[in-house]
């Protein structure tokens, strides 16, 4: 029986199947190796692969040995040194192979905690969206490099006859038929008024009526150009509650919303910005590394984010030349006036301007109802969404509602 095993697919240096097989055996512990990876690599780093280390110990094969009261004699092949019956003398030194240690170095040589595995592109994507168990089409959505789309770009003399343009094709055979019979018909005119032959008479009004009425040389059919969908550009602004309240929990789901709403815009947008404004009682625009991981202490006072977004709006980013995204994460915990005075101030001011905004928070109980989520729970807008994350599973369901607008 023959075998065929088709590797056109492979690359040069891997091998496609055992791929594959590694990583359906260790999926969990690449699993915890890309959430390590994830919490330390920035957002616009997220849709490329890396390197992952996983242990040693999780990784080994089991071994066979000699039981008790077994034995065994044999001389194995390739042995030009020994016989049977001679004592292998102990190795001077200390010993010198690899071990297993705790920090990786051990006193009489190296030691190897972590084998490390290099993830494509597709295979790190795949274990991100595992883990915050996005639908297999959404997956596929996210995965798109690029969109394009057909441009009309005036017309050509061929085509396809689906494209053929019959207005443009008829007035190009009226002026063609019109500027040829013109001189003929000057000339007919001139030999009936001074009553020239007619027979000749006849044979110029037959030259006339010879001239076709469409000509393969008057087809016009449109033309299309393919090109990026679409070429303008889109900010995403992130804000954030970095109070004590906000856990390091907390802020790895937000992490992940932050994530996979930069994915979605990254795939219809050429060009996205990042804008990180984080905020206790007073509000500020940091990097990414300081919004995530810079402590903070003080309490909750929504509206001065809010100001300081609608301020860098006005200053950088002019509606009318950028698609502008909001996503703000909190616990809800908000005092006084703030949660009514932040609800009218979006409404308002922000949302008018922004194609999308969510707001997502992150409570301690599911059930209990924070101020600010009341607030925010009043507003009704069709570019505005308001959702609970408890845990990893939540997070996709906040931008279901958008994925299912863009579809349709």
């Amino acid at each position: 029986m023959s075998m065929i095993i088709d590797r056109r697919l492979n690359d040069r240096n891997k091998n496609a199947t055992n791929r594959a097989r590694f990583i359906r055996r260790y999926k969990s512990q690449l699993k915890r190796s890309v959430a390590d990876v994830v919490a330390e690599r920035s957002i616009t780093d997220m849709g490329r692969g890396g390197e992952v280390g996983i242990p040693v110990k999780d990784i080994s094969e089991p071994k066979f040995r000699i039981g008790q009261g077994g034995d065994r004699e044999m001389v194995h092949p390739g042995n030009h040194s020994f016989s049977p019956g001679d004592r292998i003398a102990k190795p001077q030194g200390g010993g010198g192979g690899e071990g297993e240690g705790g920090d990786g170095q051990g006193e009489g040589g190296k030691g190897q905690d972590n084998f490390m595995f290099t993830l494509s592109k597709e295979e790190f994507m795949n274990l991100f969206f595992d883990d915050l168990e996005l639908p297999r089409l959404a997956r596929n959505v996210l995965g798109d490099a690029k969109q394009f789309t057909f441009r009309r770009a005036g017309y050509t003399p061929s085509g396809v006859p689906s494209n053929l343009s019959v207005r443009r094709s008829l007035q190009n055979a009226m002026a063609r038929k019109i500027a040829l019979a013109a001189p003929l018909k000057r000339e007919l005119r001139e030999l009936e008024e001074s009553g020239a032959d007619p027979q000749e008479i006849q044979d110029l009004e037959d030259r006339i009526d010879r001239i076709p009425f469409l000509d393969e040389y008057d087809l016009r059919f449109r033309h299309k150009v393919k090109e990026p969908k679409p070429i303008s550009r889109a900010v995403m602004f992130c804000l954030m509650d970095v109070s004590a309240s906000m856990s390091e929990q907390k802020k790895d789901l937000a992490k992940r919303f932050f994530t996979l709403l930069y994915l979605f815009l990254n795939r219809k947008y050429e060009h996205v910005e990042l804008v990180f404004i984080r905020h206790t009682s007073n509000a500020e625009e940091v990097d990414e590394h300081a919004f995530f991981h810079d402590p903070q202490t003080g309490g909750t006072v929504v509206m001065s984010a809010l100001n300081l977004a609608e301020d860098i709006i006005k200053d950088r980013y002019a509606p009318d030349q950028w698609n502008i995204y909001g996503a703000q994460v909190s616990d809800g915990d908000a005092f006084g006036s703030d949660p009514q005075r932040s609800a009218a101030k979006l409404r308002d001011d922000i949302l008018p301007h922004c194609r999308y905004y969510a707001y997502v928070e992150v409570p301690d109980n599911a059930s209990s109802i924070t101020p600010l989520g009341a607030a925010y729970s009043q507003i009704h807008s069709e570019n505005f969404a308001v959702a609970k994350v408890m845990g990893r599973r939540d997070v996709y369901p906040v931008l279901r509602e958008l994925f299912q607008r863009e579809a349709a």
